[in-house]
């Protein structure tokens, strides 16, 4: 849980920096599009969450690792995927702030050289509600196409 605000501010650094980075690769139209985008909450979420997945643990014995080696981060996205639907089930959002330098992140969390950064979550309330994600109806992203599946 991130509470302090040195850690926030540095972390918002740290995504200012990324998405100037970011930015670099879109064409003027889209990069218009793109400065539009609310994509983060780090200056007003509540709770914040830095989520790490630990790549070398004992618990488990190295079950699944051994064939599946994306185990470890898989479990980690369940997790904060569980944490997602318990949160909107009581009418909190929850934000994934993905534009963030992972190394830097760790270095910042001081986190043990068998972590890596997985997520940064900003939990609250949330400013509306929709049925349609936010880059959707901003037209950065559409629904993709579903005809490929065959059942």
């Amino acid at each position: 849980m991130v509470q302090s605000s040195a850690r926030r501010r540095a972390v918002y650094e740290n995504f200012q920096q990324s998405s100037q980075k970011a930015a670099g690769i879109y064409e003027p139209e889209r990069l218009a599009q793109y400065e539009k985008l609310k994509l983060e909450a780090i200056q007003t979420a509540p709770v914040q969450l830095a989520i790490f997945t630990d790549t070398d643990p004992t618990q488990g014995h190295g079950l699944g690792r051994q064939t599946l080696a994306s185990t470890l981060e898989q479990s980690t996205a369940m997790a904060v995927q569980n944490l997602n639907l318990v949160a909107r089930a009581h009418g909190l959002g929850v934000g994934m702030v993905s534009i963030l330098n992972p190394g830097a992140m760790e270095q910042l969390f001081e986190a043990p050289e068998s972590w890596r950064f997985s997520f940064y979550l900003c939990i609250g309330w949330p400013e509306f509600e929709s049925d349609t994600p936010l880059l959707h109806e901003l037209g950065w992203q559409e629904n993709i196409d579903q005809n490929w599946i065959d059942m």
